[in-house]
């Protein structure tokens, strides 16, 4: 039978993992489980809950660092950075309503778990590239720190990028660290039609390597041709 393991600090993550490394039961991590039907169904006899570690440790705008605990829901940091004219660059987008779960409720462990990135990830990099720190569990009960609240911070190897996109196969994320950075102050969607397949690589790679967009001249539809 599964049990719920509901911690609410990192030392009752500590003696989740050591109870289980004990009896040598896997251990099936959520937050909310919106992710579930993400790969195949894990095979645990517990499920280790995150969701009461939730909460915006620090922010410091000025400094475009965040640290808040890994069962924190996107849509809490996300408003909290929204009120500040800042974003996640990275774009992560809401899976729960993919999978049938209800809409805003992904953590951003889950999101740093599973490396997910939006659309904009081709110019502003994946959700690793965007994270500095964490504070973990190890796999045999062991606390342990790494990155730091800056961007240079790793003169060894970067475990929080390790960790991101291991699914929670390697450590149990309590408290995460990333750098976030000013949301544009205006949106805009430009549509280009008629374009062949040549024009339109052109056209896409010219975008993706500017930070503003280009002028079009040499964008323009071929005139059409009788068959």
């Amino acid at each position: 039978m599964r049990t719920d393991i509901k911690p609410a600090n990192i030392d009752q993550i500590v003696d989740a993992v050591r109870g289980a490394l004990a009896e040598q039961q896997p251990l099936e991590i959520v937050g909310h489980g919106t992710k579930r039907s993400l790969g195949r169904p894990i095979q645990a006899g517990a499920t280790l809950d995150l969701s009461d570690l939730s909460g915006i440790v620090s922010y410091e705008p000025a400094e475009l660092i965040l640290t808040c605990l890994a069962g924190t829901p996107l849509a809490e940091i996300e408003a909290a950075l929204a009120a500040k004219n800042q974003q996640l660059a990275f774009e992560p987008g809401d899976w729960g309503p993919l999978y049938g779960a209800a809409a805003g409720q992904g953590t951003i462990g889950g999101v740093l778990a599973c490396n997910l990135s939006g659309p904009r990830r081709l110019k502003a990099g994946a959700a690793r590239d965007h994270f500095l720190g964490v504070s973990a569990v190890s796999g045999r009960g062991e606390i342990f720190k790494a990155g730091g609240k800056v961007v240079k911070n790793v003169t060894g190897y970067d475990l929080p990028k390790l960790l991101c996109g291991s699914y929670g196969t390697l450590a149990v994320m309590s408290e995460v660290t990333l750098k976030v950075l000013p949301a544009p102050e205006k949106s805009r969607t430009v549509l280009l039609f008629g374009l062949d397949d040549e024009r339109a690589i052109a056209a896409m790679s010219t975008v993706s390597s500017k930070a503003t967009m280009p002028p079009w001249p040499s964008m323009a539809p071929m005139p059409a041709q009788a068959s």
